[in-house]
């Protein structure tokens, strides 16, 4: 059994931004990426480069390479060993786009509030 849990961000709209650029991907650039997620599956937080990288303020970018394709799945730990991607982009820059890293971290905002009403109303 995995050791941590992975989830997919899901908007107000009920729309799963991470899932929706996973399913974008070609076979072959989904399949390496499936990989990188089931060792982050495995190693949570003790996953490192070249798989998985700390961006800022606690948002991470999962990597995965084919050819010279690279996409990038930005995500956050939560408690209870709680994985939660946010959202993927197709990397064309040296450094990860600064919209990328807001809308994460936009996503996991909305993400604790919803969590804190969620444990509130139990």
């Amino acid at each position: 059994m995995a050791k941590y849990q992975v989830i997919f961000f899901e908007t107000e709209s009920g729309d799963l931004p991470a899932r929706d650029f996973l399913d974008s991907l070609d076979t072959k650039m989904l399949a390496n990426m499936s990989r990188t997620i089931s060792m982050l599956q495995e190693n949570g937080l003790a996953l490192r480069e070249p798989y998985s990288k700390s961006l800022d303020d606690g948002i991470f970018e999962l990597r995965a390479q084919a050819g010279s394709n690279i996409t990038r799945v930005l995500y956050f730990l939560y408690i209870g060993r709680r994985v939660v991607l946010t959202n993927g982009f197709i990397k064309k820059t040296q450094k990860t786009p600064e919209s990328e890293i807001y809308k994460a971290k936009a996503f996991r905002k909305e993400y604790l509030v919803k969590e804190v009403e969620q444990n509130e109303n139990v």
